[in-house]
């Protein structure tokens, strides 16, 4: 491993300010999210017998998940492969895919899918009862099951809310923001301190202890000023967990899907997001002359993989001094049927796509990157497992392949959970944590990390704007002992600076463009650059950043 030198913010906090815990709930497990994969966690943990507590920031049933359009991808079909699979996703990934992770993932993908359908998960079928298979970007075959049309997050959200909510062996803490992990005098994981606001079974900020903590809080899509993510989807695992010690890595590699319906130059927030399942039915995109611009930029045309998409957009958008691009979605047959949620999402925007073109540009979508994990979602830190977006198995590389997210999820919840089962250490003590920070980043300054990150660390980035987004990102975190009040607002700002910082230090320490990092100042891709770029945060609220060659293990035994 090659150390990088660390980049000029400094500062960040190592624990949030906040009161004592002023109450206590217990768990053998604590999953903090309520997507895909913390669900199927705590499933597979109650199947152990283990009890577990559920943290989540909204109500269990609204987690991330249900926003997922697309699909789940695995082999279903006698002329497909596993093989087939790993290639296309590896090539997604642009030489940084673990392969190890994408057999794990290839090979264990279709019983886990079908172990979702037996938790009740209803996927669209054919009229003899055959799972419908269709094709998004990247993929060299139809592998990809879809529910409810364009409404696969929504179904698995509900199969799998209704499976957990069934158990009495699972505690539900809704309405809670995760601050910060609790250890043992061993440095082992043992809880997590929170906020419930006053909706859930407490309120206050209180502590779950557990023997083990899973982390599945989704991604970070809110650090951009528009970004298909919800509101909640601001990075609070990834932040935890460096304030924890853990290693993050890849977290430069944020995916920027192609088409996310535009609203106007003045749009910020959650955007809605027209699936390229779409593309996959026959829907082109076209310029403003009306031409289509991706055959000949890529074999697969529309449905080349998502950043080779959102960077001919991107180039489309600059040659023309436009703000979009169209998706023309007019001869894909039974367009209103087969995608019921993005045709009620562009007629509620003033678009109706079965006679209209579309607008759309490319906005954040999902981290590649996250806190760094083996096999069985261990990460750097005792105790400490992560899955999902919010975890970084190798699987995604440089650029996720699409509808590989859900599928991940399934995969490696099951992987946990057989490491739950198998070797879970006893409760120990929790030692009293060090005295927090006297400030935490005003809420108002969240606009300025975000606009900040949109204008300098987007789809489109450059030594200069990246040395720019860092000076300004190191001011506001200069300013964190300030006196701005502890609350929910506060501690969600100050999360979204220190991911902010730590993807920004990761763009500027790698000089090429790979996948979904795309640096104009070095426009092509290095073998040197071949790399993971590991991130830690050290002790003075530094980031650290390490080399670390694709195959080489990043989470040592426990």
């Amino acid at each position: 491993m090659t150390a990088v030198a660390a980049g000029p913010v400094t500062g960040l906090p190592r624990r949030l300010a906040a009161p004592s815990p002023g109450w206590e709930i217990a768990a053998d497990v604590c999953v903090v999210g309520s997507g895909v994969a913390g669900l199927c966690v705590a499933l597979h943990a109650r199947a152990a017998g283990l009890s577990v507590a559920v943290v989540t920031k909204v109500r269990v049933d609204d987690g991330s998940t249900r926003w997922a359009q697309g699909g789940i991808a695995a082999v279903l079909d006698p002329a497909d492969t596993p093989g087939a699979h790993a290639r296309d996703t590896e090539v997604a990934g642009v030489g940084l895919c673990e392969p190890d992770a994408v057999w794990v993932l290839v090979h264990e993908g279709p019983g886990r899918l079908r172990q979702l359908i037996d938790w009740g998960a209803a996927f669209d079928r054919d009229p003899t009862g055959t799972l419908l298979l269709t094709r998004e970007g990247g993929h060299s075959a139809d592998r990809i099951v879809h529910a409810g049309g364009d409404a696969t997050g929504s179904e698995v959200q509900r199969a799998l809310t209704d499976a957990v909510r069934a158990d009495p062996g699972v505690t539900l803490v809704e309405h809670a923001m995760v601050l910060d992990l609790l250890t043992d005098a061993a440095g082992r994981a043992a809880g997590v301190t929170l906020h419930v606001l006053g909706e859930g079974t407490a309120d206050g900020v209180g502590a779950v202890r557990a023997r083990a903590v899973v982390l599945a809080t989704g991604g970070m899509g809110q650090v951009y000023a528009a970004t298909t993510n919800p509101p909640v989807s601001t990075g609070d695992g990834v932040a935890l967990g460096l304030r924890a010690g853990a290693v993050a890595t890849d977290l430069e590699f944020v995916q920027f899907h192609p088409t996310a319906l535009y609203l106007g130059p003045g749009a910020r927030g959650q955007q809605p997001l027209v699936s390229e399942a779409l593309r996959g039915e026959g829907a082109v995109l076209r310029d403003r002359a009306g031409e289509r611009f991706m055959v000949g930029a890529h074999p697969l045309a529309e449905l080349a993989p998502r950043d080779v998409v959102a960077k001919a957009i991107t180039r489309v958008q600059l040659r023309d001094g436009v703000d979009h691009v169209e998706l023309d979605a007019r001869a894909v047959p039974g367009l209103a049927a087969r995608f019921p949620t993005i045709v009620a999402s562009c007629r509620a925007a003033g678009v109706d796509p079965v006679t209209d073109l579309v607008p759309v540009t490319p906005a954040a979508h999902y981290a590649s990157g996250g806190l760094v994990t083996d096999l069985a979602g261990r990460t750097t830190v005792p105790g400490l497992y992560a899955c999902g977006e919010v975890a970084c198995t190798g699987v995604h590389g440089a650029n996720r392949l699409a509808s590989n997210s859900l599928l991940e999820g399934l995969v490696f919840a099951a992987r946990i959970g057989a490491e739950l089962a198998a070797q879970l250490p006893p409760s120990a003590p929790v030692v009293a944590a060090e005295a927090a920070p006297s400030g935490l980043l005003d809420p108002a300054g969240r606009r300025e990390v975000t606009e900040t990150m949109s204008a300098r660390v987007g789809a489109l980035r450059s030594g200069t704007g990246l040395a720019e987004a860092t000076g300004r990102l190191a001011e506001l975190a200069a300013g964190l002992g300030g006196d701005a009040a502890p609350g929910v607002a506060g501690w969600e700002a100050t999360d979204l600076l220190t991911v902010a910082s730590a993807l920004t230090t990761a763009a500027a320490a790698r000089e090429e463009t790979r996948g979904c990092h795309w640096r104009e100042d070095h426009p092509g891709a290095e073998e040197a650059w071949r790399v993971h770029l590991d991130l830690r945060l050290d002790a003075d609220g530094a980031l650290q950043v390490t080399r670390r060659p694709v195959g080489a293990p990043a989470v040592p035994p426990w």
